[in-house]
């Protein structure tokens, strides 16, 4: 990220990137391929005391920021996940902390979820059973009130972390409108399937909800009343998930233009022939480009500018795009190793590629963007 960094950025920064080089080396994450956490015990509680799980959370709340812009710190974090391929539930948790310190945490129940997840004790996964960019008959999960509970029909693919979870912040539809719950994994009613993920270092399931009642105090803010909360936290989201793509886009670069200058063919460097000159040219100008739509996207979150929504989507929309097709082009320039599962280039492919689809695809930000536009025309 291009950041002007102070120096309790950088440090943040610095000792993410140790410990990620220390704790999830690429030969490591191989060797937990079949891992069904994907990661080693304590790998994620050591990360959550590096402050991976509280910048999005103020202090009144027992969270906090190294330089108060939460959003950016927790981007800094986010490229470093990307640029290593690392595993852990990094966008659900900050999601999920974000969103109960918003609701001012509610019930004692939710303060004490909130605290197992600064500490990295406990895990929340976010079960997007709707989203703005659908129509309400479109909803994967449906909620109805029935006496004093809530009960949620439906299923959502793919949840990450959904199997290590204890917590899934669950957004249905109902006769109200959207609403978001704080549902435990072992409710009645609840099932979790596992899937086979493209992302190798993490874990995907389907979440299937067979008339899990709720106690009207696990809702989130008031009953139908989610569509604001569910609009920040879907950019709290795309902001991690831009700056990761763009890590994981940086380290694919780095490797294939060092690729290029190594490899020798009719005795020149691979890197001296212009076609291949132009496609670098090209490659480049993406990732310069995603740097400054994710950095934009970032500040613009961390501020609550009005435009933050509309930033956090163009940068979703953007490095969704130009994501996938670098990495495609650094697969094409390595010729017949980037195809191989012993290189490492695949990891960075699966990063951009899963990412892409998380937390609505470029389509569905684009259409975000329109309706931001249409709303603002009409208001004026």
């Amino acid at each position: 990220m291009w950041h002007v960094l102070d120096s309790d950025q950088e440090m943040l920064r610095d000792m993410t990137a140790r410990y990620l080089a220390d704790n999830a080396a690429l030969p490591q994450l191989r060797k937990l391929r079949h891992d069904p956490a994907g990661f080693a015990p304590g790998y994620w509680t050591a990360g959550a005391e590096l402050g991976w799980t509280s910048l999005l959370v103020p202090e009144e709340h027992g969270g906090g920021s190294v330089s108060g812009r939460g959003a950016v710190d927790c981007a800094l974090i986010a490229y470093e996940f990307g640029k290593a391929a690392a595993p852990g539930p990094l966008v659900d948790c900050n999601v999920v902390a974000a969103a109960l310190a918003d609701a001012g945490q509610g019930t004692a129940a939710a303060a004490e979820v909130l605290s197992g997840l600064l500490s990295g004790q406990a895990i929340a996964a976010v079960a997007l059973g709707w989203a703005p960019w659908l129509r309400p008959d479109q909803a994967g999960v449906t909620v109805r009130r029935d006496g004093a509970d809530y009960v949620l029909d439906g299923t959502v693919r793919p949840v990450e972390s959904a199997g290590q979870a204890q917590w899934l912040l669950v957004t249905a539809h109902g006769a109200e409108g959207p609403s978001q719950a704080l549902v435990p994994t072992g409710a009645p009613g609840l099932a979790i399937t596992p899937l086979k993920g493209l992302d190798v270092t993490r874990r995907f399931s389907a979440v299937r909800f067979d008339g899990v009642r709720v106690p009207a105090a696990a809702l989130l803010g008031e009953p139908g009343g989610a569509r604001a909360q569910l609009a920040r936290q879907i950019a709290n989201a795309a902001v991690i998930l831009a700056a990761e793509s763009t890590g994981a886009m940086d380290a694919a670069f780095a490797m294939t233009v060092d690729w290029a200058f190594q490899r020798y063919t009719f005795g020149r460097a691979l890197a001296s022939y212009q076609a291949l000159k132009h496609r670098f040219a090209d490659m480049k100008s993406w990732l310069e480009a995603s740097h400054a739509v994710a950095d934009a996207a970032a500040e613009a979150v961390a501020d609550r500018t009005p435009a933050a929504a509309e930033y956090a989507s163009a940068a979703k929309s953007y490095i969704g795009d130009r994501g996938p097709e670098l990495a495609q082009e650094c697969v094409q320039l390595h010729g017949g190793i980037g195809v191989t599962y012993e290189h490492d280039l695949h990891f960075f492919l699966r990063r951009v590629t899963l990412d892409r689809l998380l937390y609505g695809t470029p389509a569905d930000h684009r259409r975000l963007i329109a309706a931001i536009q249409i709303e603002q025309e009409q208001a004026a």
